[in-house]
């Protein structure tokens, strides 16, 4: 998906149009989400940038984005772009020192 979402529709209300936006965009990843994963991959990830224009977007993280769209409907902008594009992710394994934090209790806590 790549598209300048407009915040200033006559005759529309502009928190709604805000909802409809972040709508489109939570449906697109859904749908992205739930094709096939190709052979080798575990998951899809997603490349994202966000900007005001096309021309200044910067790469952002896709759990960043609502926030980022928050502020500029706070700031009162009148559009803002963004590019999410799905790509096959692989797993990495968890490093030795990660693996002892699963979260069991082990008895340890004192009350």
């Amino acid at each position: 998906m790549r598209k300048t979402f407009q915040l200033h529709v006559e005759g529309k209300n502009r928190d709604r149009v805000l909802d409809a936006v972040k709508h489109e965009i939570r449906k697109y990843i859904k749908r992205e989400r739930r094709r096939d994963v190709p052979e080798g991959a575990d998951f899809w990830d997603f490349d994202c940038q966000f900007g005001r224009t096309k021309e200044d977007a910067a790469v952002v993280h896709l759990s960043a984005l609502t926030g980022l769209i928050n502020d500029v409907a706070a700031e009162g902008g009148a559009q803002f772009y963004v590019e999410i594009l799905a790509k096959p992710g692989k797993r990495q394994p968890r490093s030795a020192g990660e693996a002892g934090h699963g979260g069991t209790d082990d008895g340890d806590d004192e009350a």
